[in-house]
């Protein structure tokens, strides 16, 4: 690329604040004080990001006599419940091919409980007057490359072979253009009610304030210490106090569980994205996206991308940074190479928007799996259960995530603890320098696949009969 046009791509960037853009909200709700002292309660919710703020919620309608406790390490929703896209997908396991190869004889059923539980999310918001700027818009996978567009007709043709395509629709170039107007669109398929857009951070903010209307004590800047048994129940130490319940559900997710074991089975991948100023109408004009779909193409490394309610344009994904050592870390959530690499691929896309500028540039870190779907288990004999590694697709997957926790506690045997999903959880990842060497590997074979027509090489035929290859 000419360094003109790198200088000329970049300068969009020259107003970006490097703060997640849901996250800097005049609205943004005073957090709840710290707990001191001692605490007793019946369940304990460690995390205040959705699979907490969900677990806590269903709890309380679940029993509106259970007395239930929420603590947050620091403010609800400041971790990956506020910095990603709003992306809500019905699919509980990061997309129909992912479950599709990994749960063959359950995928139909999988399917049904996803969209039972985006309409269960849907009917929450408007029950507890959630602000969030819901729109069940739907989602359209386009086609950059013609190999892709060839690939993706035959999947869908494939799909509804399998009973497998309600609600989707296949589009060929003018059809999907027609949609959204980018000279590198071949083809697409839209799912037209499996996927909402939100405000994923006025979503946090209005679950918290859902559980505090239903009874649930929160308490932020309070982060968990230490787990242990007590009696027939569990301890919970917090820097200023204790809390004692009968049973504990773990939402921490992409921080390290309290649960030792559990440990190993996720890493963190830090992801990022930027926000435009507002287009004019115009601008919006000459890209179309009257019907506003959240978009994502079809590559390995791939983009992510939708219309906020002020019509800026969202622009995400494509690099995936995996820290050595697995280490959390402020100083990745800001990487000015991410972002001028995103700022480039903008502008590629969308050509007819040069001139727009970035007002918000930020990072933050997903927790993923080796089957890059949730999974599930218990503790100190059932006392404890947890849930982690949705590996981008939370902001749905959680409630779900939240009713098998619920389960599990209880003891019950329910259609989601029957699942072999929620039965059997992933391989785990390997020590150092095993698994940086690995997801280094597998990342440059994914950039190489995508240069080549998405051929795979030897590494990535062999992750995938191991099952752990990589689908998006």
């Amino acid at each position: 690329m000419a360094p003109s046009a790198m200088t000329r791509w970049t300068t969009s960037l020259a107003d970006a604040r490097p703060v997640p853009f849901w996250l800097d909200d005049p609205g943004r709700p005073r957090a709840e004080p710290a707990l001191t002292g001692t605490e007793h309660c019946d369940l304990l919710v460690v995390g205040g990001g959705y699979s907490g703020l969900w677990t806590a919620l269903l709890a309380k309608e679940r029993d509106p006599d259970r007395d239930v406790v929420l603590v947050e390490g620091r403010a609800v929703g400041w971790a990956a419940s506020g910095r990603n896209g709003g992306f809500c997908a019905a699919s509980l396991t990061h997309g129909l091919d992912n479950g599709l190869a990994r749960w063959p004889d359950e995928i139909g059923r999988l399917e049904k409980l996803g969209v039972r539980n985006l309409d269960a999310i849907e009917a929450a918001v408007a029950r507890y007057g959630i602000d969030c700027d819901f729109e069940r818009t739907g989602e359209l996978d386009v086609a950059t490359e013609p190999y892709q567009a060839d690939a993706m007709r035959t999947w869908y043709q494939d799909m509804r072979r399998r009973g497998l395509a309600d609600g989707r629709e296949f589009l060929d170039e003018d059809a999907v253009r027609g949609e959204v107007d980018s000279p590198l669109f071949r083809a697409g398929v839209w799912d037209r009610d499996g996927v909402a857009m939100l405000n994923p951070a006025r979503l946090a903010w209005g679950l918290k304030r859902a559980c505090v209307s239903l009874g649930v004590r929160v308490y932020e800047h309070t982060p968990a210490l230490t787990l242990l048994a007590r009696g027939a129940g569990m301890a919970v130490r917090t820097p200023y106090g204790r809390v004692f319940a009968r049973r504990v559900a773990l939402g921490t997710n992409v921080f390290p569980s309290l649960v030792k074991r559990v440990r190993p089975y996720t890493v963190p991948v830090y992801d990022y994205a930027l926000m435009t100023e507002p287009l004019t109408e115009a601008q919006l004009a000459s890209v179309g996206w009257a019907n506003r779909q959240g978009l994502g193409d079809s590559a390995n490394q791939f983009h992510y991308f939708r219309l906020s309610a002020d019509r800026r344009v969202l622009w995400g994904g494509y690099d995936a940074v995996y820290p050595y050592g697995g280490r959390l870390s402020a100083e990745h959530d800001d990487r000015p190479e991410t972002y001028a690499k995103l700022a480039t691929h903008f502008f590629r896309y969308f050509p007819q928007l040069e001139g727009v500028r970035f007002s918000h540039a930020w990072g933050g870190a997903i927790d993923t799996c080796s089957r890059f779907s949730a999974f599930f288990g218990t503790a100190h004999g059932g006392r404890v259960a947890y849930a982690a590694g949705y590996t981008g697709l939370g902001v749905g997957a959680t409630r779900f995530g939240g009713e098998v926790m619920l389960d599990l506690l209880a003891g019950e045997r329910t259609e989601r603890t029957e699942l072999e999903m929620v039965r059997r959880k992933p391989l785990p990842f390997p020590p150092e320098p095993f698994a940086w060497t690995g997801i280094a590997l597998t990342k440059w074979s994914l950039a190489r696949a995508d240069a080549d027509e998405g051929r795979r090489n030897l590494w990535l035929r062999t992750m995938d009969r191991l099952g752990l290859g990589f689908d998006s």
